[in-house]
């Protein structure tokens, strides 16, 4: 199983992210996010930072959590590589561990310009495995 797959849509760019569990797939899909950014290979994870998000639903959950990773690249220009999360109510909070390292233009090309997560076509399922399907706002 791979931990997360591109789908094209229209004129935004999906992902839907793949885990043995629903946190899995969480994580997944904030890796899926920061991979479509900048090649996750040149990112070396030397730093930290604390997330936590609180929703009304998983669904919502999962928008928020992906947001929130974007407003820290786009306002502390950061970029990420690795995610833990530490804390888990699966319908209503989270805390999880993001790990990156500051923006350096010099090493980390932008690729796509993901300006939010949106609920269109949002879906979170549970088989024998968990998915996570967003689709982005670029």
């Amino acid at each position: 199983m791979l931990p997360f797959e591109v789908l094209e849509h229209t004129a935004d760019v999906g992902l839907k992210a793949h885990g043995h569990t629903l946190k899995e797939a969480f994580e997944n899909a904030a890796t899926g996010m920061f991979s479509l950014i900048t090649d996750l290979e040149n990112i070396k994870p030397s730093m930290s930072r604390e997330i936590s998000v609180e929703a009304e639903d998983r669904e919502s959950m999962l928008v928020e959590w992906l947001n929130e990773l974007l407003y820290r690249f786009e306002v502390e220009y950061t970029v990420f590589k690795r995610f833990e999360i530490v804390e888990w109510d699966e319908e209503h909070h989270m805390r999880a561990v993001a790990y990156g390292e500051p923006l350096d233009l010099g090493r980390h090309q932008i690729g796509t310009q993901i300006k939010a997560c949106t609920y269109h076509m949002l879906k979170i399922e549970h088989n024998e495995d968990w998915s996570a399907q967003v689709i982005f706002d670029v």
